[in-house]
């Protein structure tokens, strides 16, 4: 099957559905059509026991879902995981951003970039009120001492920007509040 091209003024999550199935994947940014390669293992480790930690602590009603995109308008961002509320269409592309309470990005040197900088205003855009991002990697900007991997948890401000409300590192135990009670140490996710 061959690339599908572009709209005039951009792609859009609706593109998504021409896209080849080649183990790549896809997610529109701001228009723009953002490809990577399957993650490595231990990205992957990462978010299958942050995952099975996650539907333990979970609120009645609430689900936990890996590598589903979020509908925020035109775009489609896929986070690592996601804690959707409500009623799920089973069989659509997407989550919608007003049922989605929590997204993860676990942050890889080929996502670099969008984890920490393009989707985190997409995700507050959007609304969705919680956001975790996980560095597993050495990073500019880690504290001396600082076990790996990290954790910054935002909520959405009052003007819509994320505002850091823990910076944790493996080894140290927190409790974040919302979208529910949830206790964890990150140096028990990775062996």
């Amino acid at each position: 099957m061959a690339m599908p091209v572009p709209h005039a003024d951009g792609w859009t999550a609706a593109d998504l559905d021409r896209m080849p199935e080649n183990g790549l994947r896809y997610e529109v940014l701001n228009g723009q059509l953002v490809i990577t390669t399957a993650p490595k293992p231990r990205h992957q480790l990462l978010i299958q026991c942050l995952a099975r930690a996650l539907a333990e602590a979970a609120l009645s009603g609430s689900v936990v879902l890996a590598g589903v995109g979020v509908l925020t308008g035109d775009d489609e961002p896929i986070p690592d995981l996601i804690v959707v509320n409500g009623p799920i269409d089973w069989d659509a592309r997407g989550i919608p951003a007003e049922q989605t309470q929590l997204v993860v990005e676990v942050v890889s040197r080929s996502t670099t970039l969008q984890d920490r900088m393009v989707k985190p205003v997409i995700y507050a855009e959007a609304g969705i009120p919680n956001y975790w991002r996980f560095e597993p990697n050495a990073f500019k900007g880690q504290l001396p001492g600082e076990s790996l991997p990290v954790l910054f948890a935002y909520e959405l401000g009052a003007n819509h920007p994320y505002e850091l409300i823990h910076r944790v590192a493996a080894g140290n135990v927190v409790t974040l509040r919302s979208p529910f009670d949830f206790t964890i140490d990150s140096k028990t996710l990775l062996p």
